[in-house]
């Protein structure tokens, strides 16, 4: 019978039971509390192997993944429990949004109890969409919640949406001073800079880094992470410096941004664009290079890394890419700038930046034509954008001559075409173009629009003069003289009388002379008989003025002639001017071969020609190139000076010496 095989030892391990759920909870709460979260998570599972529904340690789990920066982690562990009753659609939504997945982040938050932590994250989503307004809106219900950083926020929104002046009201309702952070003493400093009051923000830019250098020394941070946090001071201060004319300082205090490496790369990237923005179309490849550190290292093209794309706003993103393309511009390189321009409809769906982008691509390349299609189809598709767009393509249509383009983009843009800047632009381009019905149209439409208009500032005593002035330069004396007639009843303006009676003077000499009746009488001419000075000549010379004008005359030229001295011609040396010899040749300036007399130098056919393979080497060569005595040398050197065709010697060797 076969021996019976032995039992294998037990593991120890195995017999020990699992430790209770209160000591595990016990050491979790404890790896939290010393932000050891990867020894969180392991004990966040070891709680879930022993009971896989506990919520807390659900929630802890996925807490602690977020607090470690492992974002897709965190998801995947709450879809993994989407089953049970359990609701982490907050944290699903914090994961979104550190996603950079702002509508979905968004969509998540609908619909649940709008607390304190949800309309926090909802306005920092709304921030980043770029909807400023409803964030600012969010933020006025976070008044009187106790979260630290609401009113830091709050004013970063009101900058952002452009209620810059609001801010200073915001402060004293929420009771709160400007420099009781540092945070919030920079954004207010920014609100400053908004309403271009850029001496106080300077100054309170420098108290906003004195405090932060002393909170973050007494909370214990290294100097390179105290550098990081107050990165954007410094890239603020240097652009408060540049719009303040300290041009040097400020490219010195980018330069040193830049050379420093921070890691803050959302600050990094403005103080980059700002850079390039300063120098303009100077050092053009040095900005590319410094715009290809914010790139994504694996694309081909140009793409700000995910980072960037995560933290700067879409006006700094918008503003990179657009100087990107402009650089792209002044080095010459179309395909790049046609390839970005391409893509930033994509990126920027809302702006007309990409538009006029585009257009000025199309101009470089020489196609106007085209750049106004492109920008007109821009205005009509989006008419609330258009007014930039439409300044743009008239612009571009005035330097390319086409009046009636440039004239039409500025008609259509409503806000401005009947101010008189406008109406004498569009009038001019008509002209240009032949239009002049056109233009008289432009004109009359416009003082229509002013004599409709109830404002204060009326510009009808600019534009009926220009005007009537119009009109009569082009033959409409009747229409001129009623504009003129209008404005002598309303404004009493002299000058327009005086036009009023000339232009009335070709139409109505009745009524020319019946205005002319109120026109002041000039000091002086009240002895003068007109009648009879019309019956005149001409003005006749006094008598001995004329006498005495000659006399003058003759004295100014005696005095003229006693200046002058005449002084004998320098000749060259040996030249008799009394046997002067043949005249010079007159084509002695020119360049010989540019003289008729000039005839080059024929080819010698005759020179011994080389025969035989590529590379062969005569009889008289090698004889040459045989080693020779020191007299021979000489003469070699003799005979290789007095033969012009010889080439010289490279410089080695003209360095070595014979040896004796």
């Amino acid at each position: 019978m076969a021996p019976k095989s032995k039992e294998k030892p037990k593991n120890s391990t195995s017999s020990q039971p699992p430790p209770a759920i209160e000591d595990l909870f016990t050491t979790l709460d404890r790896h939290i509390q010393r932000s050891e979260y990867e020894q969180a998570v392991k004990v966040a599972d070891q709680v879930l192997s022993i009971a896989p529904a506990d919520e807390d340690a659900i929630r802890c789990k996925v807490v602690a993944l977020v607090k470690d920066d492992k974002i897709d982690d965190a998801l995947s562990v709450i879809h993994s429990f989407h089953k049970l009753p359990i609701d982490l659609g907050f944290q699903k939504a914090y994961c979104l949004y550190r996603q950079n997945k702002l509508d979905e982040a968004l969509e998540c938050l609908r619909g649940r109890e709008r607390d304190s932590e949800t309309l926090l994250l909802e306005a920092q989503i709304l921030y980043r969409l770029g909807k400023t307004d409803a964030c600012v809106d969010v933020y006025r219900k976070l008044q009187n919640s106790e979260i630290e950083t609401a009113e830091v926020n709050f004013v970063a929104s009101l900058v952002s949406a452009g209620k810059a002046s609001q801010v200073k009201g915001a402060l004293e309702s929420w009771k709160i001073k400007p420099t009781s952070s540092f945070e919030l003493a920079f954004n207010t400093a920014c609100s400053l800079i908004e309403n271009n009051n850029y001496a106080d923000a300077e100054q309170l830019l420098l108290a906003a880094r004195r405090i932060g250098q002393e909170t973050l020394t007494d909370d214990g941070f290294a100097d390179e992470d105290i550098e990081n946090e107050l990165a954007p001071i410094a890239v603020q201060l240097a652009y408060v410096q540049q719009v303040l004319g300290q041009i040097q300082e400020s490219t010195s205090s980018y330069v040193d941004i830049i050379k420093r490496n921070l890691a803050d790369e959302s600050s990094l990237a403005v103080a980059v664009n700002n850079l390039i923005a300063l120098k303009g179309s100077k050092d053009v490849s040095d900005g590319l290079r410094k715009l290809d550190r914010l790139k994504e290292k694996d694309s081909p093209n140009f793409q700000l890394s995910q980072t960037l794309d995560a933290k700067l706003s879409q006006k700094h993103k918008e503003a990179i890419y657009a100087n990107r393309v402009l650089l792209l511009l002044h080095a010459n390189k179309m395909d790049q700038a046609r390839e970005l321009c391409a893509a930033l409809p994509g990126l920027f769906p809302e702006s007309v930046n990409p538009a006029l982008l585009q257009a000025a691509v199309l101009v470089r390349e020489n196609k106007a034509a085209k750049a106004e299609e492109l920008l007109g189809q821009f205005a009509e598709k989006f008419p609330e954008k258009s007014k930039s767009v439409l300044l743009a393509r008239a612009q571009i249509a005035a330097s390319a001559s086409h009046p009636h383009v440039a004239a039409e983009s500025l008609s259509k843009i409503t806000d401005i075409q009947h101010f008189p800047a406008t109406v004498a632009t569009i009038v001019a381009l008509k002209e240009r173009a032949g239009d002049n019905d056109g233009a008289a149209a432009v004109l009359d439409s416009a003082i229509n629009w002013w004599s409709n208009s109830m404002t204060e500032n009326n510009k009808l005593g600019i534009l009926m003069p220009q005007a009537a002035s119009f009109k009569l330069r082009h033959g409409h004396e009747e229409e001129a003289s009623r504009l003129y007639e209008e404005i002598v009843k309303k404004h009493k303006s002299t000058d327009a009388l005086v036009g009023l009676v000339t232009t009335l003077a070709r139409v109505n000499v009745e009524k020319a002379e019946t205005y002319e009746k109120q026109l002041k009488p000039l000091p002086g001419l009240k002895a003068v008989d007109v009648d009879n000075l019309e019956k005149t000549s001409g003005a006749k010379p006094m008598e001995g003025a004329a006498a005495a004008a000659s006399a003058m005359q003759e004295e100014v030229k005696k005095e003229k002639a006693k200046k002058k001295r005449k002084r004998k011609p320098k000749y060259p040396k040996g030249f008799d001017p009394a046997n002067p010899g043949p005249p010079p040749d007159p084509e002695r300036w020119l360049p010989r071969r540019e003289r008729s007399s000039y005839r080059p130098k024929r080819k010698d056919k005759r020179a011994a020609q080389i025969r035989g393979s590529q590379g062969a080497v005569t009889k008289q060569e090698k004889q040459e190139a045989a080693p020779s005595t020191s007299k021979s040398n000489q003469a070699a050197t003799k005979s290789a000076a007095a033969d012009p065709k010889t080439k010289p010697s490279s410089s080695k060797a003209s360095k070595k010496k014979s040896r004796r």
